[in-house]
């Protein structure tokens, strides 16, 4: 009696955007323990290597601003993970709106079209919770929406970017697209470093003169990337899924870090006509030299505008994604550990 052929299920494959950044690489080793084929879009292979020495993933050269030149990946691709944006250099001074609109914008739209056009079956936008905006103390859901006169240019990038995907969604009713909006991420993997490691660095090695005023939502970056994949598994098509973490000033933040790292926190508190005279400062030397800045007038405007506004709602994520968080203490000290590890040297 001959025997029936078996045939296996083919693994799920993913193309994932940004892939050596902080939620990126943690997103690619998610994928990956699920059993997802992944397929790494990096702005240079040395990086990609670097970050994915290994070789169980297909690292692709590619930048946002071309997507038209990686199109042909895509053929095969079961789900777009996009986490690639424009950020750091938006907060180092100068204007960047041309940069944000590019890659933020524009590069999100024609990456929706060269992945329906390939026959991709699902897209996981990355957003943020700049996208929404509450009074100070009140709990942000998905629904409170920020208007575009209430952002600065980064945040209104991303406002955009996410009109972008769901109008996508409206004049294409065959293709599947979801949101997810990610707090200040923390945690192991990250190489840049992000501003959450610079900070980090910054109170294990006894820099920062004093406690700024502020306070964000922390999440660990393995996290949002189970978000991600929890939201292509069970979200639904045109929502916004919440993975931001836990309301923590800067005054408890900085102490908890130091804490865990051996360091001596500082004490004093650092008020805000101080910083915006240290931006400005800042902002001239660097018209004159050309270089970064290391606090931007932007950034100080973005401490002192949000303050208070980093208490969001994790419900819906939580009951329709099943997504759960670490606590800060275990991901800081994950985020030290990796540190330590790959070398960046503690106090502790």
């Amino acid at each position: 009696m001959p025997v029936e052929p078996v045939f296996l299920a083919r693994p799920r494959i993913a193309f994932v955007t940004g892939a050596t950044g902080l939620l990126g690489n943690n997103l690619v080793r998610e994928l990956l323990a699920d059993g997802w084929q992944v397929r790494a879009l990096v702005r240079t292979l040395e990086k990609g290597r670097e970050q994915f020495p290994n070789g169980d993933i297909e690292i692709i050269k590619g930048d946002m601003l071309n997507v038209s030149d990686f199109e042909a990946v895509l053929k095969g691709v079961d789900t777009v993970f996009h986490t690639a944006a424009y950020f750091r250099d938006a907060y180092k001074g100068g204007k960047h709106w041309e940069e944000l609109y590019a890659v933020n914008v524009d590069g999100t739209r024609l990456l929706l079209e060269c992945a329906r056009r390939q026959g991709v079956q699902r897209f996981i936008h990355t957003s943020s919770i700049a996208v929404l905006y509450g009074h100070p103390g009140q709990q942000i859901d998905e629904t409170m929406l920020r208007a575009e006169e209430d952002a600065d240019d980064y945040y209104r990038s991303k406002i955009l970017s996410d009109q972008v995907v769901l109008s996508f969604l409206n004049d294409h009713p065959d293709f599947w697209a979801t949101i997810v909006l990610p707090g200040w991420m923390h945690g192991p993997g990250d190489k840049g470093p992000t501003s959450a490691g610079q900070t980090f660095l910054d109170v294990a090695h006894g820099r920062l003169p004093g406690i700024p005023p502020g306070s964000f939502s922390i999440v660990d970056a393995r996290d949002v990337a189970r978000g991600m994949i929890l939201a292509s598994e069970r979200g639904r098509r045109g929502e916004r899924y919440l993975a931001a973490g836990q309301h923590m000033t800067m005054a408890e933040l900085i102490p908890l870090i130091a804490r865990i790292t051996g360091a001596r926190s500082p004490t004093r508190k650092l008020p805000l006509p101080l910083l915006y005279l240290i931006a400005a400062g800042n902002e001239a030397f660097s018209r004159i030299t050309g270089k970064h800045v290391l606090l931007s007038w932007a950034t100080v405007r973005t401490i002192a505008r949000e303050a208070g506004r980093s208490h969001y709602n994790p419900r819906k994520s939580e009951q329709e994604l099943g997504l759960k968080f670490r606590s800060p203490i275990e991901t800081l000290q994950d985020e030290a550990n990796w540190f330590q590890e790959n070398g960046y040297p503690l106090s502790r």
